[in-house]
């Protein structure tokens, strides 16, 4: 049985999106730390920050850092706190950008299933995340 859902139409008559996508949003023991690092990184503007709550914006996107005093980072590649998503990040040259988010403050994942084509860091709360090169 479907759930029901709530359905609008634009003014052609055409279904149009219930919601529209807000934010990425990541936990933190330290919302300051990972949002000064993804600052750093993407080269995004903070756009609001407290002890609570770090709000980055940037091509198009907002990412929020939420404080959660509790987080355990997943322990990827294993399954015992599993990953809940990931960000892949398009970069222009591997090397140079794994070395860029390394002196950032992220690590390199000892597991790196595809090296060639992507390399696998941990930001500085331990979510994974991909540097790959563009697909255009």
């Amino acid at each position: 049985m479907a759930l029901p859902r709530a359905v609008t139409t634009n003014f052609r008559g055409i279904v149009a999106a219930t919601a529209r996508f807000g934010a990425v949003s990541l936990d933190s023991k330290d919302p300051r730390d990972l949002g000064r690092f993804y600052r750093e990184l993407l080269e995004f503007e903070i756009v609001y920050d407290s002890e609570e709550l770090v709000v980055l914006r940037g091509d198009g996107v907002t990412m929020t850092v939420e404080r959660v005093d509790d987080h355990v980072p997943p322990d990827w590649p294993g399954n015992r706190v599993p990953k809940q998503m990931h960000l892949d990040l398009f970069v222009s040259e591997l090397d140079s950008a794994e070395k860029a988010a390394i002196a950032l403050g992220a690590s390199k994942a000892d597991f790196q299933p595809a090296p060639d084509r992507w390399r696998v860091l941990l930001d500085p709360s331990g979510h994974p995340f991909c540097l790959t090169v563009s697909p255009s």
